[in-house]
């Protein structure tokens, strides 16, 4: 039986010979993968241990993961130790400085054949499976990341977190079926401690509409969320927040948002359009959120010139715009440039998706209904190419929505709104849309009928800012 620093906590090789350089790497193993807090406990080691290639090299990851809009130095300070340090690694310890070097050189393609290289021999090294899979999200390449999951299953399939891989990965693909049994075989091999598990279900139940099953389901799992990483801790509350609108619980939706979606850390991209992408929605359910807007953009003004990635970027905009921020303004030129000179890899998708989208945004926010469905109305069907999950991206549908019944387009709206009753039947602000958009139409009795949904919902408390 080989010592424990031999290995990574999953079977693959270490060339450390040190123990505390070996529990690090564990630490970054297990904590990215299970958002667990113990990933930073890599950067106090590749600090003391210049000799280790791979302690270095997950910590520039780990700066890499940051988002934060540009290149970190950190990042590059650590590749230069990694890269220093690679004479004495292994093949699959040089694979992981390899990937981090094409990723801060912006060859995300390089990266993911790096990285598919490596799961080919080491399909266990799951770090690289959920690296190959963030890019892929990032892509809107949800097929990819699919293709990545089921390359290790048979190799990993006592491992829990890549079974969480798979649900989310089916549930983008809306195999929902498949992500629900993969999800509910993760919770089950770690005694429902799978954040990312958690949350493929969480989606399954919300598309699916079983929302009364979701909000239950998720608050069965507050006890376990104790320590997570930001995002993941504020996503999960983000996502019970959505239930809890569709519910009609708008008190406990504020509330959620108020002690945990923006309780957290406010610099970190995912904390921050999570908090845009729920006062919209709060505001398109009626509720008024007051200063939280104003209380927002200081943070977001941070990102005025940040288009790395259009579908971080894109909310970051609309959050400026809606915080009344001339920082708005300066992240619309950056944007305007992305789509003739941007990175490279995300240029085609700016020019042709994000810039125009960016114009509805910022007309919406200005209350200009009529220029924002022109301009976002046309990118409907391309918005997976901006990255995000289907439930993020739905922000941008519920805008769309919000214009059509800004602008009096009652039959399209009713048309729309139908749609979404399938997966969210007795949904609050969805019935109460319907009973304007039916009175608007001259069927009262079909507001009648909106109207009887609602009452299958305890009545909300008004809720103001």
């Amino acid at each position: 039986m080989p010592e424990p620093w031999h290995h990574d906590g999953l079977g693959n090789a270490l060339s450390t010979r040190r123990p505390d350089t070996a529990a690090a790497i564990r630490d970054f193993v297990l904590g990215f993968l299970g958002y667990d807090r113990r990933i930073v406990n890599i950067l106090a080691c590749a600090n003391d241990d210049a000799n280790d290639a791979l302690a270095n090299a997950y910590a520039g990851l780990l700066f890499m993961l940051s988002e934060t809009g540009g290149i970190p130095d950190q990042a590059r300070h650590y590749l230069a130790r990694a890269e220093n340090a690679e004479p004495d690694a292994l093949p699959r310890e040089r694979g992981a400085v390899a990937a981090l070097r094409a990723w801060i050189n912006d060859d995300v393609p390089t990266a993911q054949r790096i990285a598919e290289d490596i799961l080919r021999d080491h399909p266990r090294d799951l770090v690289m499976l959920k690296l190959h899979q963030y890019h892929d999200f990032v892509a809107g390449d949800f097929a990819a990341m699919l293709r990545a999951a089921l390359g290790s299953r048979e190799a990993a399939n006592d491992v829990a977190y890549l079974h969480g891989m798979l649900a989310f990965a089916y549930e983008q693909m809306h195999l929902l079926e498949k992500a629900e049994h993969a999800a509910r075989h993760a919770l089950a091999l770690a005694d429902g401690r799978e954040p990312w598990a958690q949350h493929a279900l969480a989606h399954v139940m919300l598309t699916q509409g079983r929302i009364d099953e979701g909000a239950a389901f998720l608050e069965s799992m507050r006890p376990t969320w104790t320590g997570l990483t930001s995002f993941m801790y504020t996503h999960a509350w983000w996502h019970l927040a959505l239930f809890y609108l569709s519910q009609g619980r708008m008190a406990e939706a504020l509330a959620a948002y108020d002690d945990h979606c923006w309780a957290q850390q406010k610099d970190f991209s995912q904390d921050q359009v999570g908090a845009v992408s729920l006062l919209a929605r709060f505001e398109f359910a009626g509720i008024d959120v007051g200063r939280r807007w104003r209380d927002l953009g200081p943070y977001l003004a941070a990102r005025r010139r940040d288009i790395a990635q259009p579908f971080l970027s894109l909310q970051y905009l609309y959050g400026l715009a809606k915080a009344g921020r001339p920082e708005a303004e300066t992240l619309l030129d950056a944007i305007r440039s992305a789509a003739s000179e941007g990175p490279r890899a995300s240029r085609r998708v700016w020019q042709e998706v994000g810039a125009p989208l960016a114009e509805g945004l910022m007309a919406h926010a200005a209350g200009d209904a009529t220029a924002a469905l022109a301009a976002i109305e046309p990118q409907q069907g391309r918005l997976p190419e901006i990255g995000g999950s289907h439930a993020q991206r739905d922000l941008f549908d519920q805008i769309l929505l919000d214009c059509l019944l800004r602008a009096g387009h009652w039959l399209r709206a009713q048309q729309i709104l139908e749609t979404r009753r399938l997966t969210d039947p007795t949904g609050v602000p969805l019935n109460e849309a319907l009973v304007t958009v039916y009175t608007r139409l001259g069927l009262p009795a079909l507001a009648v009928e909106a109207r009887s949904r609602l009452r299958q919902r305890p009545k909300a408390e008004p809720v103001g800012g």
